[in-house]
This record gives structure tokens, C-alpha cells and sequence, in this order.
């Protein structure tokens, strides 16, 4: 039985961690995530997603504060793990990842050596990829570095957003944390050193700014901007009135309007409506609609809905007026 130590925090983490508990061929002897974080307004300690998980499994669970506390590394080493499994979790010290005998591998959510970083799912998408995966590597010093076990891809659709590739890539990355956990216990485990290439983008976390849309780019590259950061931490536009609208969907309407004749040009930065229907705004390459949106201190809503309601009196262009 393959004694493992499985590390990570939010819910992405959990479907590994639930994969390697029904696996007949190891054992998951202890859980290392996060420690307990105040939230929501009464500010109370929530656990996170992964220590929910193990203790429904009657699982120890540590939460450090520091990886490289003495006291940590001690009781994690009393363990005597095989293997330690990491999902989304932190960066881990040496004296930690190198502890177990067949050491630590690190699940994430892209090819690599594509989109090394905090933020892979993300950036994909707001690149306007077609394709993404998952991948198992062994760690090393530097973060996202380590030769390769084995890679999934996954198909980004049209329709996806962060939430829904998210979804698809947390099933997938449980499978491949199986797979892999599997050809290490068998001695079978390949480790590919990862090549360096000219086309190779990073994926660092996410800052607020990160959110704003600049109207001076093209229509479709914030399509896929919004698309990234759908439904978190959400693209954002500051409307003509100062206030901040948050967008969780758009798309680049038709060269025709619905109602027949053609669109008229568009400023970058213009924004238009007829009060009823559509809310748009001009970018570099001509009109941005924006379909799903979320007004300051309201709820997720469609445009015609944000029109009929906090939308009403916005000193916008009409159609007539373009």
C-alpha cells in the first residue's frame, strides 16, 4: 500500500482528493491545506474546501501557517508518506516536497510548459485559446518546472468560461492524478524533462486591475477577456456615470442590427443603448454587447433586465443619435 500525503485548498483540489481515497492500491494517510480563513459578512472561520472533504473521510488534517516551521515538517515527516499529491495548494519548500522516497507531484491545470502559474485556467481563455489540459509533474525548485508524468488535453468551446472549464478540468485532473499515482506505484511513471519555447506564456495570479476592459482593443479579445474571468473575479467597466458595471458575458453583435439597418461606427469607449434591448459599447474593431451583467449593489442580471431596472435614466447614446 502506497502511503500518500495529499496537499490543496479549494474545491478544484477535491475531486483528486476523493479519486486517491477510493483507490484500492494506496493509502491517503494525512491532508495538508489552508487554515481556516474568516468569510462572508459575519467574517467567521470557514474551512476550506479540501479540509471538508478529508474529515468527511475521518482523514488528519495539518494547517500550517508556516511550510517551513519545524514543528510542521516533523509531524508531516512522522507520517513516513511515499508520495505526496499537490493540487492548487502552495509553493512548497524543499526539505517538504523532497520528504516522501518517490517525492511530490503536482497537479495543473495546463500543458505545460504552457501557462506556468497561479491563474492557468484563466489565461487561456482570455488569450482565446481553442485548446487547454491538465498535467502531472514531479516538483522541482523553481514553481511549474518539473518533468513531466503525463498530459490531458481538454477542447475549450466557444461557450466555455472560467467556471465551466474550471468544472471540466478539476474531473479531469482527478483522473490524471489517478493515472499517475498508478504508474509511480508500478515504477512505470515517465519524467519528461519540459522543453523551452518562444510561444510560451505565463499565467501569474490575477490582480482587481486585471478586470478592467480597455475599450481601445478589439471586440473579440474582450469577449475572451470576459470569458476568463467569468463568474470570478469578473471583468469590469466603469460606466458613463462613474459607476461600475460587472460583465460575465458578451459577444460581438452581427454587422446588421436586429432591427435591419446597419450598425453605425463606434468610438472606443462609446456606449449606446436603446433602453429596451441592447447595451453596447465601442472598441477598436467596431461594437462589444454585453449580455449578462451586474450593477452595483444588484444581482447578476441580463441587459434587458439591468435596462428595465438600475439601467433606467443612463445618459447613453441612442440608437438615433449614432
Amino acid at each position: 500500500m502506497l502511503k500518500i500525503i495529499f496537499m490543496g485548498t479549494p474545491d478544484f483540489a477535491v475531486p483528486t482528493l476523493e479519486s486517491l481515497v477510493a483507490w484500492p492500491g494506496g493509502q491517503v494517510v494525512a491532508v495538508v491545506t489552508a487554515p481556516d480563513r474568516p468569510a462572508g459578512r459575519g467574517r467567521q472561520l470557514q474551512a476550506s474546501a479540501v479540509k471538508l472533504a478529508a474529515e468527511a473521510h475521518g482523514l488528519p488534517v495539518l494547517q500550517p501557517t508556516n511550510l517551513k516551521s519545524p514543528e510542521f515538517q516533523a509531524g508531516l515527516k512522522g507520517y513516513a508518506a511515499d508520495l505526496q499529491v499537490v493540487v492548487a495548494f502552495r509553493m512548497l519548500p524543499e526539505a517538504v516536497w523532497n520528504m516522501p522516497r518517490l517525492g511530490s507531484i503536482n497537479i495543473h491545470a495546463s500543458l505545460l510548459p504552457q501557462y506556468r502559474g497561479a491563474a492557468p485556467i484563466n489565461w487561456a481563455l482570455m488569450h482565446g485559446d481553442a485548446e487547454t489540459g491538465v498535467t502531472s509533474f514531479f516538483l522541482r525548485h523553481e514553481i511549474d518546472t518539473g518533468d513531466l508524468i503525463f498530459q490531458e488535453r481538454v477542447a475549450i468551446t466557444s461557450d466555455d468560461d472560467f467556471g465551466s472549464l474550471y468544472d471540466k478540468l478539476k474531473a479531469v485532473g482527478a483522473d490524471l492524478a489517478r493515472r499517475s499515482v498508478e504508474a509511480i506505484a508500478a515504477g512505470t511513471a515517465p519524467s519528461i524533462p519540459q522543453e523551452l519555447r518562444a510561444d510560451l506564456r505565463p499565467a501569474p495570479k490575477l490582480q482587481k486591475e486585471t478586470g478592467r476592459l480597455d475599450f481601445a482593443r478589439p471586440a473579440a479579445e474582450l469577449v475572451n477577456w470576459v470569458r476568463g474571468l467569468a463568474p470570478v473575479p469578473t471583468a469590469f467597466a466603469a460606466l458613463p456615470d462613474g459607476r461600475t458595471l460587472k460583465i460575465f458575458r458578451a459577444q460581438v453583435p452581427e454587422a446588421t442590427d436586429a432591427a435591419g439597418p446597419p450598425l453605425p461606427a463606434a468610438r472606443p469607449g462609446q456606449w449606446a443603448t436603446d433602453g429596451r434591448r441592447y447595451l453596447r459599447v465601442g472598441t477598436a474593431t467596431g461594437w462589444l454587447d454585453l449580455l449578462d451583467v451586474q450593477h452595483e449593489g444588484k444581482k447578476r442580471m441580463s441587459v434587458a433586465e439591468f435596462l428595465r431596472g438600475a439601467g433606467q435614466g443612463l445618459q447613453l447614446d441612442s440608437p438615433t443619435s449614432h
